[in-house]
């Protein structure tokens, strides 16, 4: 091969960018802006992240200037010994075990509550716009609002919801102070906030799927339950494949309801994950090294768990 041959190899990937950026240079000017900002809010914060989580950094050794005196950094590299120390923790299983079972009952109680009001949704019905419009409003409202208000329903001793019960004659009930209502109490905020999403989401695949199918299968004489499951449920599988993904990520990183309705208690048992990381920055001795590293391993938790959803979905034809 002549130098002729191979120097115009190297140019030519060379040149293919310049043609690129020639040609597309208004699409690349537009989407500047945005790259920058994430790279700034995203990219630089991962990065630090990272860095830290390798290190024993904590509030103690951090750097700092208190008035004209600068006291200089003295935390130190340490690998992967945050990692280790999180993997072979108690506190790792135990947050772990609640967080998947926090996340798989509120997304299965997500789609098929979702799904339910959907098909209600999607046939003829008076006043349907206004049963859509009150349906959407708790995923308008902020959550840290809906959270606050939660609080209030739930309280012991004035919350609306016991004082409905003490009228009736029942005795009031602990739902933020047993740490097994505290659980129910936190699944069924965060079930309230995220069942419009799916509602909205599913109902936009419904009215989606050709009426010509329903029709034919009647003619075919199938029943209801048969279109449903020939018809309706692989219809929405493209629609539902992705919600349910989404609404996984963020079921799991859930941390306004967790922390405003119990801050994880009582006794930690509503604890999960993200709430516990949190704790590690910004609560005691602020350990930054340790919270970076559990931020970091939720990160890698939920990596994994859409690499091995994707690759699912692939299996049963779905191009995603």
């Amino acid at each position: 091969m002549t130098a002729d041959v191979v120097a115009t190899r190297r140019a030519a990937p060379r040149n293919g960018a310049r043609r690129l950026l020639s040609r597309h240079w208004y699409a690349w000017a537009m989407t500047a802006p945005v790259v920058i900002v994430t790279l700034v809010l995203v990219g630089y914060p991962l990065a630090r992240g990272v860095y830290l989580s390798l290190t024993d950094a904590t509030e103690a050794t951090m750097g700092r200037t208190i008035g004209m005196n600068v006291i200089p950094s003295t935390y130190e590299f340490v690998g992967l010994r945050n990692y280790t120390a999180i993997l072979t923790s108690a506190e790792f299983l135990g947050r772990l075990g609640w967080t998947i079972v926090w996340t798989v009952v509120c997304v299965a109680l997500h789609v098929g509550i979702g799904l339910g009001l959907a098909l209600l949704l999607n046939r003829p019905l008076r006043l349907r716009s206004l049963y859509r419009m009150l349906l959407v409003l708790p995923w308008a409202v902020p959550a840290f609002v809906s959270a606050f208000i939660w609080r209030y329903l739930l309280n012991g001793e004035f919350g609306v919801i016991n004082a409905m019960l003490r009228a009736a004659g029942f005795a009031g009930v602990a739902w933020l102070d047993d740490p097994f209502w505290a659980k129910v109490s936190v699944i069924a905020c965060n079930v309230w906030l995220g069942v419009p999403f799916m509602m909205l989401a599913l109902l936009g695949g419904l009215q989606s799927i050709p009426r010509e199918l329903y029709e034919a299968a009647e003619v075919d004489g199938a029943s209801p339950w048969q279109r449903f499951r020939h018809i309706t449920l692989p219809s929405l599988r493209p629609v539902s494949s992705t919600v349910v993904l989404l609404g996984t990520i963020w079921t799991f990183n859930q941390f306004p309801v967790i922390f405003l309705l119990t801050k994880g208690g009582p006794g930690g048992s509503t604890e999960i994950l993200v709430t516990y990381a949190y704790r590690q920055a910004f609560e005691g001795i602020r350990n930054y090294s340790g919270s970076a590293a559990w931020g970091l391993v939720i990160l890698a938790l939920l990596v994994v768990l859409a690499t091995v959803y994707k690759r699912a979905l692939r299996r049963q034809g779905e191009a995603w």
